[in-house]
């Protein structure tokens, strides 16, 4: 649709130099449901105030010196907007055509998502983060940027070690192969904090000790076993990664230290003598966040202890490429395919060819609670005195996220008020199957079908909404396999594969399309069809999932009028396979634009499309 609107708008331009105007843009719209014309040009009010004339009569004017695009039959003017007429035949001719491959930009862009704490599963709170973020980073590949996907493992937290001493505390041992470690170890995490209401002084001396022996790598390989188990719930999810990064060798790369380094000696970073910040390291952001109460922040602390931002800092600039450090070694294979790469202190400086990070774009995916940090880190970026750390800067992104409450509560690990992702797949899946089964009892493989559906409807429910807006979830809603859900964009994709699938087997070849026989109501479907690759533009420029699930939603419900749809005397007036020759073929090509770009549009959003429900 993209090439129609330009051709319109170069027409455009070009008939408004004839009246002597200057322009260089003309915009171009589709025009609402129920208003003639299926594209529109507001263009007249521009050349209005340019030549200082009537935009009405301007319409006319520019109207009689547009020479028509071929795919446009005619133009009309309605008061000040121009609107334009396909040719129904030639534009679907256009649409149904095969996307051409999406050429690389050579833009290398590090998304940063997941980043569970390391000590129990993860819930549905961390749902959203990591569907958010598999999806944007799918967008931008799909646009032409080179991802890498990388997930930080905060294995020196105070988190992990309460966990872990747990374990001791308790004196339990893991022998239970029904339920997964990370579950497990999150019941003793819960435990661990009711027992610190009698035994406060026991456990937090035993906690102390293992954010010791944690920071001194000695419990690695425990650590491991909980991002091992937690990964079989991303895996599960469809998320993928390219590398994780340990805080604890992010600490032992240097990064704090390299960090401060450049903030001191490009001047941003001071030690004062006096006042209330007396021998702390402070950074002052005013230049970059005006209007705060405080503009110094401390990077460190007076007595020597960093605080978090520093370390966030420090592997911003590495992200980034302002300096190395790491080694790096190989994790794990992932299902599907793919290999996972971890920083680690026994690795090499380069594994398999590849360099990670050097970023041209950074974008982090955080949630909204975390935004003063990040300002705080992405100004650090601009105060390093470096042509790279400023490019940085103006390309560092702070995704944020509103968070995710469960049925009205707000969730705590702390107190066990949550949902397991596990929990929310297993009832999903098991949701799904039970109203694949009842409505089509014949399904050959309804587990793998209640699987894509169900995870589907899972995903659906954390993208589908603006990132900045609250979600609370509720089953009814998330799992809902009706309305504004993927299972309805599912089933619009598998209504369109048995389409095709019955004029397979009656021996119908679409090749014999006669796209001269086609009519409004086929231009204004393929209109919808033609939006895809504006919507994708426009997703990976504002890192909206929700836009891809918007635009699916809304193209799904086109297929489906247009798929029912009566003339006036309430006759099928869309029929595919019963249509006339010629006539069904064009159909059948139509419809198999819609289920590639509803396939297509699903899988931005990790997202599978069944052929059959």
């Amino acid at each position: 649709m993209s090439d129609v609107k330009q051709a319109i708008e170069q027409a455009l331009i070009r008939a408004a130099a004839s009246l002597g105007a200057s322009i260089t843009e003309a915009p171009v719209q589709a025009v609402p449901e129920g208003r003639p014309g299926d594209f529109g040009s507001p263009v007249a009010f521009a050349l209005a105030k340019q030549l200082k004339r009537n935009p009405a009569q301007l319409a006319a004017e520019l109207l009689d010196a547009t020479e028509l695009p071929a795919v446009i039959d005619r133009a009309a003017t309605v008061g000040p907007y121009i609107n334009f007429f396909v040719n129904p035949g030639e534009f679907v001719k256009l649409t149904v055509r095969p996307p051409a491959d999406i050429e690389r930009n050579g833009r290398k862009v590090v998304i940063e998502h997941t980043s569970v704490n390391p000590n129990k599963e993860a819930h549905v709170g961390h749902l959203r983060n990591i569907v958010l973020g598999d999806s944007v980073a799918r967008i931008l590949k799909a646009a032409g940027a080179d991802t890498e996907v990388q997930n930080y493992i905060d294995d020196t937290g105070r988190q992990a070690a309460e966990s872990l001493f747990a374990v001791q505390y308790f004196g339990e041992e893991y022998d239970d192969l029904e339920e997964k470690y990370d579950h497990w170890l999150g019941r003793l995490y819960v435990r661990l904090g009711r027992a610190k209401e009698t035994d406060a002084e026991a456990i937090e001396a035993g906690v102390s000790d293992t954010m010791h022996r944690l920071e001194r790598g000695e419990l690695r390989s425990e650590v491991e076993r909980v991002v091992r188990s937690q990964l079989e719930t991303f895996w599960a999810l469809g998320a993928r990664y390219d590398l994780l990064v340990w805080e604890s060798d992010v600490v032992g790369s240097g990064f704090l230290d390299r960090g401060v380094s450049i903030l001191t000696d490009g001047g941003h970073a001071r030690r004062p003598d006096s006042g209330k910040y007396a021998g702390a390291l402070v950074m002052d952001v005013s230049e970059f966040l005006p209007g705060l109460e405080e503009s110094d922040v401390v990077i460190v602390r007076a007595d020597g202890n960093a605080m978090y931002v520093a370390k966030d800092i420090g592997y911003q600039f590495w992200k980034v490429g302002l300096f190395e450090g790491l080694k790096y070694g190989t994790f794990a294979e992932q299902p599907g395919g793919g290999t996972l790469y971890t920083s680690s202190p026994e690795g090499s400086e380069q594994v398999a060819g590849r360099q990670f990070a050097h970023a041209d774009q950074v974008i982090n995916v955080i949630d909204t609670r975390q935004s003063h940090p990040q300002a705080i880190v992405r100004t650090a970026l601009a105060l390093s005195g470096t042509p790279e750390g400023e490019r940085a800067y103006r390309n560092s992104h702070h995704l944020a996220y509103e968070v995710v409450t469960l049925e009205g509560q707000p969730m705590s690990g702390r107190k066990g008020i949550t949902l397991s992702i596990d929990e929310a797949l297993a009832e999903a899946v098991s949701r799904a199957r039970a109203v694949i089964v009842e409505k089509n009892p014949g399904i050959t493989d309804p587990d793998s079908v209640a699987r894509q559906v169900g995870l589907g409807a899972l995903r659906f429910s954390m993208v589908k909404s603006e990132a900045r807006r609250v979600i609370d979830f509720r089953w009814d809603q998330a799992l809902s396999l009706q309305g504004d859900s993927a299972p309805y964009v599912q089933y619009a994709h598998a209504r369109a594969c048995s389409i095709l699938r019955a004029a397979q087997e009656a021996g119908i070849d679409p090749a014999n399309a006669d796209f001269g026989r086609l009519g409004p109501l086929e231009a204004r479907l393929a209109r919808e069809v033609g939006r895809s690759g504006e919507v994708l533009d426009a997703a990976a420029r504002e890192l909206a999932p929700h836009t891809v699930a918007q635009y699916s939603l809304e193209l799904a419900n086109a297929f489906n009028s247009w798929y029912n749809h009566k003339d006036e005397h309430g006759k099928p007036d869309t029929q595919v396979l019963r249509a006339e020759a010629g006539l069904r073929e064009a159909r059948l090509q139509l419809v198999d634009s819609v289920r590639r770009t509803l396939a297509a549009n699903l899988a931005l959003l990790g997202i599978s499309a069944p052929p059959v429900m």
